[in-house]
């Protein structure tokens, strides 16, 4: 078994960096905030070893790819182009599609968009919404939660990148990946999100000093507006998917998501995912619960390998 390999591949006007293992049937792992494609490190392993071909792509903005200046070239548009571009560049007219967060956002749209090209999804953490035709999504976030509410502090462009300039790299990442809080991620009035977060004393058992580093080292590269950005152009995605209004999702989807994530509980996603609208939207739907917070692919990487590849086999051989 070759290791991973990396290179850049010119895509829908930009030039995106994939690292990649294994022969066989494409599996695209696409990775979510704030994290590049080393997030998948494990299930990459994983299933190159079981006879897949897998490509894990920094997304635009994040890692070594390429990342435009205005939040509006990071709507689903851009972002689902993208890995159409991917697609086309391998010669593959479908691909299983693995999202976690903002990769699953591109996920649901990916199937949204172009289900033909989409053999199976499976996507953890951020399920399928139908899109409120009243009401645009940030502006109903920022109303109900208010400017203490994360996705509202990082709506005006610089303002969370000063906020962040406060602390090194590091510890920015560690404040994130490390987050154990089961409610909604909002700070107290007149504080800044990354002011709020803890920075824990102790990692726990699932990453490590150098992993984290990792990360660190990367968004020192790159900075964080690319991946801000895709905060910052939900409101033009809320315009630009009318079109879709009421539409379903029609592929295969497996959805993961943990007990413990960050307002599992508190803003009724539990709820909504355990109901019947959820199911409506995606009528070929299997749910798995973990016991876990938000990055499972990495706290519960073993679990998460075997969740993807358990719905993997499902399909024949071509």
């Amino acid at each position: 078994m070759h290791e991973v390999s990396h290179q850049r591949v010119k895509t829908n006007g930009i030039w995106l960096h994939i690292a990649e293992q294994g022969t066989g049937p494409l599996v695209l792992l696409l990775h979510g905030f704030p994290e590049i494609w080393y997030s998948w490190r494990h299930q990459i392993s994983f299933l190159a070893n079981h006879g897949y071909h897998v490509v894990a792509p920094d997304l635009r903005g994040y890692g070594d790819s390429d990342s435009p200046v205005s939040p509006t070239s990071y709507t689903v548009m851009h972002l689902v182009g993208d890995i159409i571009g991917l697609l086309d560049h391998f010669g593959e007219q479908q691909a299983f599609i693995v999202g976690h967060d903002w990769g699953a956002v591109i996920g649901w749209h990916l199937a949204l968009f172009r289900p033909e090209r989409v053999k199976g999804l499976i996507n953890l953490s951020v399920p399928y919404y139908s899109r409120n035709p009243n009401a645009k999504f940030a502006e109903s976030l920022i109303r109900t939660y208010g400017d203490g509410f994360y996705i509202s502090q990082f709506q005006e462009p610089g303002r969370t990148e000063r906020a962040f300039a406060r602390y090194d790299y590091l510890t920015v990442i560690k404040k994130f990946l490390l987050i154990t809080q089961t409610d909604n991620l909002i700070a107290p009035p007149g504080m800044e999100i990354i002011d709020y977060l803890r920075t824990l004393s102790r990692l726990p058992p699932w990453i490590t000093e150098e992993e984290l580093q990792v990360y660190a080292d990367k968004f020192q590269e790159s900075g964080f507006t690319g991946a801000l950005n895709y905060y910052r152009a939900m409101d033009l995605n809320w315009e630009l998917t009318a079109p879709w209004q009421g539409s379903k999702i029609t592929v295969p989807v497996k959805f993961m998501v943990g007990k413990n994530d960050l307002g599992f509980e508190v803003s009724g996603v539990r709820q909504y995912v355990e109901g019947n609208i959820f199911r409506s939207l995606v009528p070929n739907l299997e749910i798995v619960f973990l016991d876990g917070h938000h990055f499972l692919q990495q706290e519960k990487h073993l679990e998460v390998s075997e969740e993807i590849l358990s719905f993997l086999r499902k399909f024949p051989a071509e």
